[in-house]
């Protein structure tokens, strides 16, 4: 067991669940800064950790730890990285929660979140820009080229999916109808 890397593990989740305000899609960019930072896992594999933290029950953010802990060291790993990104939340709820009346009128931090929330947008929406660049092209030598059907059938399920009738099922079908194209038409 390496125990020098479940150290340095549980730090970078630590500080992803710190920093990550907003959910499982604000860890998309620190989870992308670690595919730059370690050979953890490479930028293929997150894109991978999100089909299956997407298709998986539990928050995105906490599938997405435990799945990359796993990937690097197995179940400690996973164990090990899941901790680290929960415990900076559980701190901050029991604070928030002791503290929560005089933080709610608190004009400092409702400035503090009306300043994090853009920012928090901008890193999700720089992280989602990156994971389509993985999705939808591919790398060549002279840099990326679509991917067509992998493009065609994102712009189908899209289109599909801004029909209301379309918008009741759940997200596991999506996800099941995308395996069993993938496979049928080998993308």
């Amino acid at each position: 067991m390496n125990f020098a890397l479940m150290g340095q593990m549980f730090w970078e989740f630590m500080k992803i669940g710190l920093f990550a305000v907003g959910g499982g899609p604000a860890t998309l960019p620190y989870l992308m800064d670690l595919t730059k930072k370690f050979d953890w896992y490479t930028m293929e594999d997150l894109t991978n950790m999100i089909a299956i933290s997407e298709s998986t029950p539990g928050p995105l953010g906490l599938n997405m730890a435990t799945y990359a802990g796993f990937h690097t060291l197995g179940t400690f790993g996973g164990v090990v990285s899941t901790l680290g990104l929960v415990i900076p939340s559980v701190i901050v709820i029991v604070l928030v929660a002791k503290f929560l009346e005089n933080f709610n009128e608190n004009k400092y931090v409702q400035g503090a979140f009306a300043g994090i929330r853009p920012a928090v947008t901008a890193l999700i929406a720089a992280a989602v820009y990156s994971v389509c660049r993985v999705s939808l092209f591919v790398e060549t030598q002279d840099g990326y080229a679509p991917a067509v059907k992998t493009m065609i059938l994102c712009v189908i399920v899209f289109g599909l999916l801004q029909v209301k009738k379309l918008q009741k099922y759940h997200p596991a079908v999506w996800i099941l109808a995308a395996v069993v194209i993938g496979i049928v038409f080998r993308f």
